[in-house]
């Protein structure tokens, strides 16, 4: 491990994401179901700020903070002491978490969480691992992790960890109807079991998605996008076919669900139509939060780091 520089502060900044397509196959004997996804890294986002310290401590601020557990359960807490271990690292760090990706909404915030704090200890303590050892330890803390340290759009297998990079032209523009109360994705499959007794033993993404991804057209997109899980978290979740019948009145080329809900995205054709339907949800009072982001978003990134002679 190189330590001759060291770095007081570094920032990084990792991406929530979308789920434009997930197909579901059923439960391994392991529990897990076979997946085959279509992520898209999308501009909310969350940060992390990587301070030495003698132990490795997090704090959280920012609207969802109060939904947060400051302590060793923390996926980006869990993630600083995987790569302490992996890395043979001894020194601490205070991790400071500002979050602005819903928790539990179906975005993968804990998972930006987790991949914003590897990167971060990464260069905070020098390592010296390649970004395919990061990757590695990634997998380790969840599916969803290394997609957010590589962000775009990718096509996930399994568990949704298996990424193959998928070629997505143009800027999409995204209105998320997002609800306070999160939805547990344990809880969203076990609805889906019981909607789908029987279920396609192998998942796979059509090729009209990725040909609709290479258009870079988002009426061709609006065509394909889908999620089976939808009505599971429908059933869960009210408010979210609330959401839903307020987008189908609305300029909205098509909504679906994001991952496992109870967000819900709206996919416009452009940043002014995306700003009016972002109102009439506001209007509507069928969602708590609303936003509106562009995607394809990039991964985990470096923002700033100060060394110990610049501070």
């Amino acid at each position: 491990m190189n330590t001759s520089v060291m770095l007081p502060a570094v920032h990084v900044r990792a991406p929530g994401m979308l789920t434009l397509v997930l197909r579901v196959g059923p439960a391994g004997a392991d529990g897990d179901h076979q997946l085959a996804t279509v992520y898209q890294a999308v501009s909310l986002h969350e940060d992390v700020v990587a301070t030495p310290a003698e132990e490795i401590t997090v704090s959280t601020t920012g609207p969802w903070a109060d939904r947060v557990a400051d302590d060793e359960t923390n996926l980006a807490c869990r993630a600083a002491r995987l790569l302490a271990e992996a890395s043979g690292t001894s020194t601490g760090v205070h991790l400071q978490i500002t979050k602005r990706v819903p928790v539990g909404g179906g975005m993968a915030g804990g998972s930006a969480d987790a991949a914003a704090a590897l990167l971060a200890c990464d260069l905070l303590w020098q390592t010296g691992l390649a970004r395919e050892e990061l990757g590695h330890l990634a997998a380790e803390l969840g599916a969803d992790v290394p997609f957010a340290l590589t962000g775009g759009t990718a096509v996930a297998l399994g568990r949704g960890d298996r990424l193959t990079p998928a070629l997505a032209r143009g800027c999409y523009h995204w209105v998320l109807g997002i609800r306070a109360q999160g939805l547990s994705t344990g809880e969203v499959f076990t609805e889906w079991d019981r909607l789908h007794p029987d279920q396609e033993p192998v998942p796979h993404i059509d090729d009209a998605v990725m040909a609709a991804l290479i258009s870079g057209d988002p009426h061709r997109l609006a065509e394909v996008l889908g999620n089976d899980l939808d009505d599971a978290a429908g059933n869960l979740a009210p408010a979210v076919q609330q959401v839903q019948q307020v987008l189908a009145d609305s300029p909205a080329l098509a909504s679906l669900v994001a991952g496992s809900g109870p967000t819900v995205a709206a996919l416009a054709p452009d940043h002014p139509t995306a700003v009016e339907i972002a109102e009439t949800l506001r209007t509507a009072r069928v969602a708590d939060h609303v936003e509106v982001v562009t995607g394809p978003a990039p991964g985990a990134r470096l923002l700033e780091s100060v060394r110990e002679d610049e501070a």
